[in-house]
C-alpha cells in the first residue's frame, strides 16, 4: 500500500499482504489525530479512519478554543494529570508547527457574595492540581484590567496562564505530520461493524472491510456506539450542545481576558472570550440532547446568551454578531474521562473527552500510546518525526499579506480574494494542494479562514468556490 490518504472507493483488500494495519484509530477529530501522530513516531503500520470528508470535522470544530491550565479539573482525576501534562505538550509544539497561540489569562468573575465566597476554593482546588499562579483579585483591580465590565462585579480568581488557540490548525497539524510520516488517512469511511477474533479485527466500513491487529476507538460522540460493536455497555454519549455567538473583531477592545463565571452544578457557564482570529466569543450554552445531530442554533439559545452577554460585558449587545454555531460535546455523564484498555480484545477505549480534549490532546496520545502496548502492541523504538510548519492563521502574528518579501518572490500572497479576513490567492492555493486537502469550502475555510469573515462569504464566495472547483479531481 502507497497511498496514504483515501476518500473514495474501496479500501486495500484484505489478501494484500500490506493490508493488515497493526492499529487503526477510528476517529479523525483532535484526540484521534493526536493519536495517530503518537504511532507515527514508531514503525508501525497505522491507519486513521473517519466518517466525515475531513480532520476535525465534528466537535473538534466548534469548541470554545481554549488551551487550558486545568486548574479547575477534578483533583487527582485521569482528566486533571492529562489537561497538565497536554498543556504542556501542545504549548510547545504549537510554538514549533506554527499553531496560533495567545497567553491572554482567564478571570473567574464573582458577581455575588455567594460567588465571591467560593473563589478560596477554586483557588485550592488550582494548588491540588498543581497550578500555582492563580490568585484572587479585588474589585478596584478587576474594573482596572477589564473596564468594559458589567456592573457589579465584586472580584474575581485571576488564571494568568489560561490561553486561546487555533481549533482548526492543530488537529489538521496532527493528522499531517502522521501522514507524511506514513500513517494512511482514510476519509468518508464509516465503521459499521466491528468482528474481533484471536489475531485482531475486521472492520467493516462503507467503503470496504479493513483488518488491524489492534484498535483505538477515539470515535468522539460514535465512541459509545463502537464500544457496544465490541460487546461493551460502559459509558453512554450525550451529546451536550453549546451555541456560541462569534463578534465582530471590533468588539475585540472591549475584552482582555477570557471571562469566566464562577462554576455552578450546571458546569462552567457561559463565557466571553477573544480568539486567536481576532474575534470574541460569547457562549456556551449547555443543552443536554438525545440527537448526536443536532447542531442547529435556537432562538432560546442565541437570546440566553444575549442576556448573559449583557451581565458580563454590556457593550457586546452593541456589536456586530459575525457567525452563530454549535457544537456538540461528548459528555457521558462522569467527571472523569473514559479510557480504558481491553487486553484481550487488543483495544483502547478513548470516550467522553469533553471540552478540554484539544488542551489534553498529545498526553492522551501518549497514554494511548502505552495502554496499546498494556495490550499486546510491540512498537519498537520510537523515532522523531519530520519538523512541521503550519500556514499562520492567528492575527497576532505575521500573515502572507503583510510580508512584502514573500509577496516580492510570489505575487499570489499579495493578491487578496477575502477581503474581510485578509486571505490571499497564495494562502488558498496552498491549502488546496496540501498534504491534507479541504474537500469542501468549509474545510478550505477551516484551513484559510476565506469566508469567514463579517460578510460570511457575500464577497468572496463565488471565487472561493471557483478555486475551490478547479482543483476538484
Amino acid at each position: 500500500m502507497t497511498v496514504t490518504l483515501t476518500t473514495a472507493g474501496p479500501l486495500p483488500p484484505l489478501d494484500d499482504a500490506e493490508a493488515t494495519y497493526d492499529v487503526v484509530v477510528v476517529g479523525a477529530g483532535v484526540v484521534g489525530a493526536a493519536v495517530a501522530r503518537e504511532l507515527a513516531r514508531y514503525r508501525l503500520r497505522t491507519a486513521l479512519v473517519d466518517a466525515s470528508d475531513d480532520i476535525g470535522n465534528a466537535t473538534s470544530k466548534a469548541n470554545t478554543a481554549i488551551l487550558h491550565t486545568g486548574f479547575d479539573a477534578v483533583p487527582g482525576s485521569l482528566e486533571a494529570r492529562l489537561v497538565r501534562e497536554g498543556r504542556d505538550l501542545l504549548a510547545a509544539y504549537a510554538a514549533e508547527a506554527g499553531i496560533p497561540v495567545e497567553r491572554v489569562g482567564a478571570l473567574l468573575v464573582a458577581w455575588d457574595e455567594d460567588q465571591l465566597a467560593a473563589l478560596p476554593g477554586l483557588r485550592d482546588k488550582a494548588e491540588r492540581n498543581g497550578y500555582h499562579a492563580s490568585r484572587i483579585i479585588g474589585a478596584d483591580e478587576l474594573r482596572a484590567r477589564e473596564p468594559h465590565l458589567g456592573p457589579g462585579a465584586l472580584g474575581a480568581l485571576d488564571v494568568p496562564d489560561e490561553s486561546i488557540i487555533c481549533p482548526w490548525t492543530t488537529p489538521l497539524a496532527f493528522a499531517t505530520q502522521a501522514v507524511r510520516a506514513g500513517v494512511h488517512l482514510h476519509l468518508n469511511c464509516r465503521v459499521r461493524d466491528i468482528t474481533p477474533d484471536a489475531d485482531g479485527h475486521t472492520l467493516t466500513t462503507s467503503r470496504g472491510p479493513l483488518r488491524t491487529r489492534h484498535l483505538v476507538n477515539a470515535a468522539g460522540l460514535h465512541a459509545d456506539e463502537i464500544d457496544r460493536l465490541l460487546g461493551h455497555d460502559v459509558f453512554t454519549v450525550i451529546p451536550r450542545r453549546g451555541q456560541l455567538l462569534v463578534l465582530d473583531k471590533l468588539a475585540r477592545p472591549l475584552v482582555g481576558h477570557i471571562l469566566l463565571p464562577v462554576p455552578g452544578p450546571a458546569g462552567k457557564g457561559v463565557l466571553v472570550a477573544p480568539t486567536v482570529f481576532g474575534n470574541v466569543l460569547l457562549g456556551p450554552t449547555a443543552e443536554d440532547l438525545d440527537d448526536k445531530t443536532a447542531t442547529g442554533s435556537t432562538a432560546d439559545g442565541i437570546r440566553l446568551l444575549r442576556e448573559k452577554g449583557r451581565r458580563i460585558v454590556p457593550g457586546l449587545l452593541d456589536e456586530e454578531v459575525t457567525a452563530v454555531y454549535a457544537g456538540l460535546r461528548a459528555a457521558t455523564g462522569q467527571e472523569d474521562y473514559r479510557i480504558q484498555e481491553y487486553p484481550g480484545l487488543r483495544y483502547v477505549a478513548v470516550g467522553g473527552i469533553r471540552s478540554t480534549g484539544l488542551t489534553a490532546s498529545m498526553a492522551i496520545g501518549r497514554h494511548v500510546m502505552g495502554l496499546l502496548t498494556a495490550v499486546g502492541l510491540d512498537p519498537g523504538e520510537p523515532h522523531e518525526l519530520p519538523p512541521l510548519t503550519m500556514p499562520n492563521l492567528g492575527e497576532a502574528f505575521p500573515r502572507p499579506y503583510r510580508d512584502a518579501a514573500l509577496i516580492a518572490a510570489d505575487p499570489a500572497y499579495g493578491t487578496l480574494v477575502c477581503h474581510c479576513e485578509q486571505v490571499t490567492l497564495g494562502e488558498i492555493r496552498d491549502a488546496l494542494t496540501s498534504t491534507i486537502p479541504p474537500h469542501s469550502p468549509d474545510g478550505l475555510r477551516r484551513r484559510t479562514r476565506a469566508r469567514g469573515g463579517r460578510c460570511q462569504g457575500f464577497y468572496c464566495g463565488a471565487a472561493v468556490r471557483a478555486l475551490f472547483e478547479e482543483e476538484r479531481p
